[in-house]
């Protein structure tokens, strides 16, 4: 039997830098919200214990895919016999900056785990999936959340879930790049949450990001005519923010054509949660 799982996207709402650490890695605080919106993934069990990804992405190999990791390490973790094929509905832009590679790990993770009956809690699942990368945990976790250190610590946070219309133009941003760019700020002062919840937010990539890719400066430029429009992440992606969906589904038919996105609400509740009735 064949079973269906989401793998949404999220947007960090605000991200600060706060300082460089000695390992390279960046300590910041940002504030994900999940969107209703995102990939498909579809799980069948099986007693072999191989790992069959049904649908490939192009540029990636099996190896360096997350969605073959994030099950490899699950079995290695847990000593499991089974195996599984698995397919991957796309909807997601990749290098968007909306987790969507991120999402699909931890979907894996946390629906094998389930289909498997490996029997991880969601915390142990969550530091599996640190080993992946930063943002694998706060979709394992699946709570709306204010998030320090690397993005592991992680605070439940529930805001206004408001419609948000995504839009990512023809670029492909390196996110080491910009991480490693010399005037990117790296010393805004930390903050308390009940502050950072009643200022204007921000994102302290979105300069350089707009400097060194035109075409999110541009694109910035035009949606920030109709609402609050900042970055996600380190993009391509941006947003903008909106009360009621009409509103941005008004925008939306107004982009520019060469231009890709989708209107979605926030969610506090990962729809992967809620679909698997996880608290």
């Amino acid at each position: 039997m064949i079973y269906p799982f989401p793998s949404p996207a999220k947007l960090n709402l605000f991200l600060y830098i706060t300082a460089k650490r000695a390992d390279g890695y960046h300590e910041l605080q940002t504030l994900f919200q999940f969107l209703d919106f995102g990939d498909e993934i579809r799980i069948e069990p099986t007693r072999s214990s191989e790992i069959t990804l049904l649908d490939h992405l192009d540029g990636v190999p099996q190896e360096q895919n997350l969605i073959y990791r994030a099950a490899k390490l699950l079995q290695k973790k847990t000593a499991c016999s089974q195996g599984a094929n698995i397919g991957l509905i796309k909807r997601l832009p990749m290098g968007g900056g909306v987790g969507g590679g991120s999402s699909n790990a931890a979907t894996v993770l946390v629906a094998l785990n389930h289909l498997w009956k490996t029997g991880l809690s969601l915390p142990q699942l969550a530091e599996l999936g640190l080993t992946l990368g930063a943002d694998v945990p706060i979709f394992v976790q699946g709570f709306s959340a204010f998030a320090e250190g690397v993005g592991e610590k992680l605070t439940p946070c529930s805001v206004a879930e408001k419609w948000y219309l995504v839009l990512k133009p023809k670029v492909s941003i390196s996110t080491a790049l910009i991480f490693n760019h010399p005037d990117l700020p790296r010393n805004t002062p930390k903050r308390k949450l009940a502050e950072l919840l009643t200022t204007p937010w921000a994102n302290d990539c979105e300069k350089i990001v707009r400097d060194q890719y035109l075409e999110v400066d541009d694109l910035l430029n035009w949606l920030i005519q109709y609402a609050p429009s900042r970055l996600t992440g380190t993009g391509a992606c941006i947003f903008a923010e909106f009360d009621h969906e009409e509103e941005a589904r008004h925008v939306f038919a107004l982009k520019p054509d060469h231009v890709e996105g989708f209107v979605a609400q926030g969610q506090n509740k990962s729809p992967l949660h809620q679909t698997m009735n996880l608290s």
